[in-house]
């Protein structure tokens, strides 16, 4: 890793993946669409490019992502260190959410190239490309391909619509623009087929998904004003319910569309004895990504995460105490 991270654009990292044969991607450790949707898409582009290229996740692919065509070439990093040119680690807003397996797997390989679309994100690749007005990485990477004049193969194709719908709520969020519209109806017109695609992704969760929404929706509360609504995951009930890591994926925005709700949160149990935290906003003024700052995490202004090393109880007080004090500065109190 080099000691002065830098900035590049589209047409360097262009210059690297032509020079370069062996790729391995990264993402972030509990992946979403958009991690996953960015892995298979850019992988599928170098393949069909003649590229060699490896797809590592720490968690390995979720279950509601094994309908997208190329998601077997997503892998568990191996045990020693891999021989390669080049790591692209994608939609990771740190260096350690890739994960210490992960990190491990690459330690061989001497050229990092770091694209996101997270604010936080602080630049730990030898090349980064980061776009903070992106509504998700998968964006930046049909751009990134487009202009290199990249293969576009069917996998890339749906495996982009997927990281940019479900970064942007089915592109309802505010970061989508009519660029995020544009990319989409390129890839319509491509033969994306978008009713499959919708239905394999927001249609098709297990039933144990409904059973945790139960669950939550008891530990549900709102503050006196109406502003915040927070739920709770305890280990007790993961276990019980025997719920994977993806099962929770997007039920944020259940309590997010709470009329009056501008702040919602999601404070999960973790195994290990810390405490995952999740923050929607529907206001930048409430700026979840500065509070999740407070407590060494990051994202964007209207999304956002932390893991806290404190039991959950400690943790949701800190936060919520925290979150009132942006309240009170927001209403001028």
């Amino acid at each position: 890793m080099s000691e002065s991270p830098k900035s590049v654009s589209i047409e360097q990292i262009g210059e690297v993946l032509r020079q370069h044969h062996s790729f391995v991607l990264l993402s972030h450790v509990r992946p979403d669409g958009d991690a996953i949707g960015s892995q298979i898409g850019l992988g599928s582009a170098l393949k069909a490019a003649g590229k060699s290229v490896r797809l590592f996740n720490e968690d390995g692919l979720p279950e509601s992502l094994a309908f997208l065509r190329g998601s077997e070439l997503i892998e568990r990093p191996p045990a020693s260190p891999v021989e390669a040119d080049v790591v692209i680690a994608l939609d990771t807003a740190t260096r350690p959410r890739l994960g210490e397996a992960c990190l491990h797997a690459v330690s061989k390989v001497k050229l990092w190239l770091n694209i996101d679309h997270h604010i936080s994100n602080p630049h730990y690749g030898d090349l980064n490309l980061i776009d903070a007005t992106s509504p998700a990485t998968g964006e930046i990477l049909y751009e990134l391909i487009i202009a290199l004049g990249l293969p576009l193969p069917d996998e890339s194709r749906d495996a982009l619509y997927v990281a940019v719908s479900t970064d942007t709520g089915s592109f309802q969020y505010p970061s989508t623009t009519a660029k995020t519209y544009d990319m989409a109806a390129d890839l319509i017109r491509r033969g994306l087929d978008v009713g499959t695609l919708n239905s394999n992704t927001y249609d098709n969760h297990p039933y144990r998904r409904l059973e945790l929404l139960r669950a939550l929706l008891n530990t549900l509360e709102r503050s006196p004003d109406g502003v915040v609504a927070h739920w709770t995951l305890r280990e007790t009930t993961r276990r019980e319910l025997a719920l994977c890591a993806e099962d929770s994926e997007g039920l944020i925005d259940v309590i997010r569309a709470i009329r009056g709700v501008q702040v919602a949160v999601f404070f999960e149990d973790l195994p290990d004895g810390t405490t995952r935290v999740s923050m929607r906003s529907k206001d930048r003024r409430y700026d979840v990504c500065r509070i999740a700052a407070e407590f060494g995490g990051g994202g964007h202004s209207l999304a956002a995460g932390i893991r806290m090393h404190a039991p959950l109880d400690d943790a949701k007080a800190r936060v919520l105490a925290a979150i009132q004090r942006r309240t009170e500065e927001v209403q001028g109190i």
